[in-house]
């Protein structure tokens, strides 16, 4: 077996979105990755593209980190007993999703709610999603749902066996402020970070949620702050934007108005970068293989926010605030990328200036850990120009 580190090169980009909500466009038309980590970024003429494994031609696309979809429900393997539907998983890569984060398994028939099954089935689809990836993509499942009884001994197994998230707080037994952020504290201190639910009920068994609750609990990501459906009321929604210091998650299934409302408070406060995307799919509104893509065109579009900032909701502050080496277009960090060019007969100049319209990108490539793992989307209309595999 090679000692040489496989080789993806990437050249004749377009554009190079970064992810950084404080610099969201790079200079440079190449990008270079080493056994699976960004190498290098600059212009072809600086680097050395030599002894490419793998080389791409982008043909003038844009190339972005891989979008991130932080509020997933994610069951087994690529199929969702929600919606009694396959391959949603492979779907959702189609639109330029390399990364999903479980909100909690809570679809999965029979669900254990005793603290024992419920640390089994945790650490069970942890594992499963670990070894399994459904098409390439990075499922970080096994999110347990807190209820009561459980114990901080409980938080550090899990976190020994792996698991990385909780469950959206609410959807289990504990149901009031102060025990779930006496769980959620316990969860904090061996690594394990949170989500709470905001907002009426999603699901028979889960309740409302409102801003009193989710400011006690204290929990490191504020759960679709615009309602996973229904949305809390427009005082309380601020108040959240001006209480909480980290994730405020805005979800396709949820309500665009507070959605926009939670972007406009958030701008005005000056945090932008706690803004980050999920679809809070499959659910009862179905699965959303385009769903990121769209909260990007519907937040730049009728939010006025800058395309190139939008879509840093979408990879770049959700890894930040997750804490993931996906995201960001840094050296060191994992080669997942989406290379996507403006529609075909879409209105717009160039690529931007389309998705600030409101129209979504046509994506012709993903590549995750630097290995292409789709190529021209089934699901998003056909990008203008498609980049090709040149070698590899």
């Amino acid at each position: 077996m090679s000692d040489t580190p496989q080789k993806l090169v990437i050249r004749n980009i377009g554009l190079l979105l970064t992810g950084k909500i404080e610099a969201p466009i790079a200079d440079g038309d190449c990008v270079i990755a080493l056994d699976g980590k960004i190498s290098e970024i600059g212009y072809e003429k600086d680097l050395d593209t030599e002894g490419a494994d793998t080389l791409i031609d982008a043909h003038g696309v844009t190339l972005a980190p891989g979008l991130i979809d932080s509020h997933v429900h994610p069951v087994v393997g690529d199929y969702t007993p929600r919606q009694q539907q396959l391959h949603w998983i492979d779907s959702t890569l189609h639109g330029g999703v390399t990364t999903m984060i479980s909100a909690g398994e809570v679809h999965m028939p029979g669900r254990p709610k005793d603290i024992i099954g419920l640390k089994a089935m945790a650490i069970a689809a942890q594992r499963w999603y670990e070894n399994f990836r459904p098409s390439g993509v990075k499922v970080h499942a096994g999110a347990p749902v807190i209820e009561h009884g459980m114990e901080e001994q409980d938080f550090k197994d899990l976190a020994d066996a792996g698991v990385k998230y909780l469950g959206e707080v609410g959807l289990g037994t504990v149901k009031d402020g102060k025990t779930a952020r006496q769980m959620v504290d316990w969860a904090r201190k061996y690594g394990i970070q949170s989500t709470i639910h905001t907002g009426g009920p999603s699901i028979p068994g889960s309740g409302l949620i409102d801003a009193d609750m989710v400011l006690e609990t204290g929990t490191d990501v504020v759960g679709h702050i615009n309602g996973g459906h229904s949305a809390l009321p427009d005082d309380q929604i601020i108040c959240l934007c001006e209480g909480c210091t980290k994730g405020l998650e805005i979800v396709h299934n949820g309500n665009e108005r507070a959605a926009l409302l939670t972007l406009n408070t958030a701008r005005e406060l000056d945090k932008l970068d706690q803004i980050i995307l999920g679809t809070d799919g499959p659910a009862g509104s179905g699965v959303q293989p385009l769903g990121i893509l769209r909260m990007v065109a519907m937040l730049s579009s009728l939010g006025h926010v800058d395309a190139a900032t939008a879509f840093c909701f979408a990879n770049g502050n959700t890894a930040r605030q997750r804490e993931l080496d996906v995201g960001l277009l840094e050296p060191g960090y994992s080669a997942d990328f989406v290379l996507m060019d403006q529609a075909q007969h879409a209105p717009g100049k160039d690529l931007l200036e389309s998705v600030s319209l409101g129209n979504l990108p046509g994506i012709g490539m993903t590549v995750i850990d630097g290995k292409v793992t789709s190529q021209r989307s089934r699901n998003t209309p056909p990008a203008g120009r498609i980049p090709e595999i040149v070698t590899g």
